[in-house]
C-alpha cells in the first residue's frame, strides 16, 4: 500500500470513529453522579456530619484514598469528583460546591487537570476556601519529557506547560502523603498525622520497588508508549519508557484529534514496531482502536486506569491496587 493510500484509508476509518465519538459525546462525560467516597467513609448528608470531625474534600478519588490512608477515622473525606469521570471535564452539583466552603481543607491536583472546576475552585478560594493544590509541590515534569530509548537517556520535546499527572509515580505519592499531614497538622496539631504519612509512603516506595519487578520483564527495544492521551509521562520518566505518541493531541482529553494527525501516528506505530496502544478506564476507546486497525498487523489495545480508581472488584480501588494493575498490565502487554 502507498503512503497515499494509506493516509486516505486511515482518514475514512478514523472519520468514523470521531463521528461515532461526536453521537456519543466525545470524552463520555459521567453527568453530575452522586459523590462517591472510599471505604470506611460512607455518603454523608449535611445534616449527618460529624461536626467534631476534620471535613476535608479531595477533588479526585485518587487523591481522596491518599488523605484516607494519611487521615484515618479522624477525618470526614468526600470526593468532588467520582469513581470512573474523567477530571479534565468533570462539573459539580450545587451541594458539591456547598461542600468546598464548608470544609475545612480541599485537596486539588492543580496543573489544569480538574480544567472543568477551574471557576468553581475560583470562587471557592475567593470566599475563603482552604485549597491545597497538591501537584505543583511534587517537582512537575513538563509536558513532553520522554526516556529515549534508542539513546539510553532522557529528552524533552512539545509542551512547556508542567504536566498534571502526578500520581502515576509512587515515589512523588509518597511525598504528598507528607505535604497533606503538613496541612492537616496546620488545622489540628492534637493528631499524629506524619507518623500515619510516613507509614503510607512506606507502602507507595514498597509498590514502587514492586512494580520495577514487573516491569522489569519487558525488553529495552519493547518500553515505547502510545497512550489515549500524553498522561503516562511520569510513569514513563520513572520506569524508563519512551513515549511515542498519542491519540488525542496533549494533556487533556477535551482535544479532538484530526483524521490526518491519527493517520500520522499510525505511521509512527508502525515504524517503531510499537506493540500496544493504552487507552483509558474513563474514555471511549474508539479511536485508539480505530487507530489499531490501520496498522495493518495485531496490535493490542488496553485499557489503564489513570485518571480515576476503579469500583469494587476491579483490581484498582485504592492507588496502591491502582499503580500494581496498571503496571501488571503494561507488562502483559509488551513482555
Amino acid at each position: 500500500m502507498t503512503r497515499r493510500n494509506l493516509f486516505r484509508g486511515a482518514s475514512i476509518s478514523i472519520l468514523g470513529a470521531i463521528g461515532v465519538l461526536a453521537l456519543t459525546g466525545c470524552g463520555a462525560q459521567m453527568g453530575n453522579r452522586a459523590v462517591s467516597v472510599l471505604p470506611n467513609a460512607p455518603a454523608s448528608s449535611p445534616s449527618q456530619i460529624n461536626d467534631t470531625e476534620l471535613q476535608v474534600v479531595a477533588t479526585t478519588s485518587i487523591f481522596g484514598d491518599l488523605v484516607r490512608n494519611v487521615a484515618g477515622e479522624e477525618v470526614t473525606v468526600r470526593l468532588l469528583i467520582p469513581v470512573g469521570a474523567d477530571p479534565h471535564h468533570y462539573q459539580p452539583s450545587a451541594q458539591q460546591v456547598s461542600d468546598l466552603q464548608s470544609a475545612d481543607l480541599v485537596i486539588v491536583n492543580g496543573l489544569g487537570l480538574e480544567a472543568g472546576l477551574a471557576d468553581v475552585m475560583e470562587g471557592a478560594r475567593a470566599d475563603g476556601a482552604n485549597i491545597f493544590e497538591l501537584a505543583e509541590l511534587l517537582n512537575p515534569l513538563p509536558y513532553g519529557w520522554t526516556y529515549k530509548t534508542s539513546e539510553n537517556n532522557a529528552g524533552y520535546s512539545g509542551h512547556s506547560n508542567h504536566d498534571p499527572h502526578v500520581w502515576l509515580d509512587p515515589a512523588r505519592m509518597a511525598d504528598a502523603t507528607r505535604l497533606v499531614a503538613k496541612e492537616l497538622a496546620a488545622i489540628d496539631g492534637s493528631v499524629e498525622w506524619m507518623v500515619r504519612a510516613e507509614a503510607y509512603a512506606a507502602e507507595l516506595l514498597l509498590v514502587d520497588k514492586e512494580i520495577q519487578e514487573t516491569l522489569s520483564v519487558i525488553p529495552e527495544s519493547n518500553r515505547k508508549l502510545v497512550t489515549n492521551h500524553d498522561a503516562l509521562g511520569y510513569f514513563a520518566a520513572r520506569y524508563r519508557f519512551e513515549l511515542i505518541g498519542t491519540v488525542v493531541p496533549g494533556g487533556s482529553t477535551l482535544a479532538e484529534p484530526s483524521s490526518a494527525q491519527l493517520a500520522a501516528l499510525v505511521e509512527t506505530i508502525r515504524s517503531e514496531g510499537v506493540r500496544a496502544i493504552f487507552a483509558e478506564t474513563t474514555e471511549p476507546t474508539v479511536l485508539a482502536e480505530a487507530v489499531a486497525r490501520e496498522v495493518g498487523r495485531p496490535i493490542e489495545v488496553v485499557s489503564l486506569f489513570t485518571g480515576s480508581l476503579g469500583d469494587s472488584g476491579s483490581g484498582a480501588d485504592t492507588l496502591i491496587r491502582m499503580l500494581r494493575t496498571n503496571a501488571e498490565r503494561i507488562a502483559a502487554a509488551l513482555a
